[in-house]
């Protein structure tokens, strides 16, 4: 899955108080100030400054409007700092205060995905999608999850407003090249993995794309898939293992055990690989 970006413009946000806009000289004021630190703190990964600089801004006004936004980005925050427990006890408190608040709802469905609480991440995207059904971040990983849950009926669902309302999001192509892929429907999958290889290159899309054109019996494009992976990621065992199956299909035994062991030595699974033999 991709990483979210789950922090939304703070400075944008910290702007949204003033009853009197005109009256407000942004570039003095240290709320707005403090706000841009913690921004450019969080760009340069410098997370422990960026939690102070959010502190900061709070204290300096505590009666802003946007201050929730804050405290949500802050928890998020915290969560970089691998700080889980305090990012989920400060997401709790604010949805208890603010229980319609999707920002707040979504990031801790996200901490709930890191820490690998599943469930209650698809709940809270269930409850983020039952306040605003056009939310495309929570479609996808509602979708995504519902998918790899065996539950295609919902994916189905969640990756059709994906496709309505954002066709050319990388997110879409994503989710549609997950569900084509894993439903065996390798022809519609290979556009959108394509075009994962070509804007966002990962082991992960070569190894699929590959895998779907070895499907279709297109085992020259298989390989320039495969051999383009490799060149980048020469140490992931998924394209060790999908080459091991060229191999294999192509009758070149000795180049598909050779491979397998290579898949094997960098972590794949020895009973998914010898699985090929048999």
């Amino acid at each position: 899955m991709k990483q979210a970006l789950i922090l939304p413009a703070l400075l944008a946000a910290a702007t949204l108080h003033a009853a009197e806009p005109a009256a407000v000289n942004y570039d003095e004021d240290p709320y707005v100030i403090l706000v841009g630190e913690a921004e450019a703190a969080i760009a340069d990964g410098n997370y422990p400054e960026a939690a102070q600089r959010l502190l900061d801004a709070m204290s300096v006004d505590p009666e802003r409007e946007s201050n929730p936004l804050l405290q949500s980005n802050l928890a998020m925050v915290y969560s970089y700092m691998d700080r889980d427990s305090l990012a989920l006890k400060k997401l709790d408190e604010l949805i208890e205060r603010a229980p319609r608040m999707t920002t707040a709802i979504q990031n801790r469905a996200h901490v709930l995905m890191k820490l690998g609480d599943d469930r209650r991440a698809y709940d809270d995207f269930c409850t983020v999608l039952n306040i605003d059904s056009l939310n495309l971040d929570a479609r996808y990983y509602h979708g995504m999850m519902a998918l790899y849950g065996g539950r295609r009926d919902i994916a189905e669902s969640d990756f059709t407003v994906l496709e309505s309302r954002a066709p050319r999001s990388l997110d879409t192509a994503t989710a549609l090249a997950a569900l084509y892929s894993l439903t065996g429907q390798d022809r519609l999958a290979i556009p959108y993995l394509r075009r994962l290889v070509e804007e966002t290159p990962s082991p992960e899309y070569y190894s699929a794309l590959a895998g779907c054109l070895m499907a279709l019996d297109d085992y020259s494009e298989a390989s320039a898939i495969i051999s383009a992976g490799l060149k980048r990621y020469s140490h992931d065992p998924e394209l060790y293992y999908y080459r091991a199956k060229l191999n294999k299909a192509l009758y070149r035994l000795d180049d598909a055990h050779a491979d397998a062991l290579k898949a094997i030595e960098l972590g794949a699974s020895p009973t998914r690989v010898n699985a090929i033999f048999k």
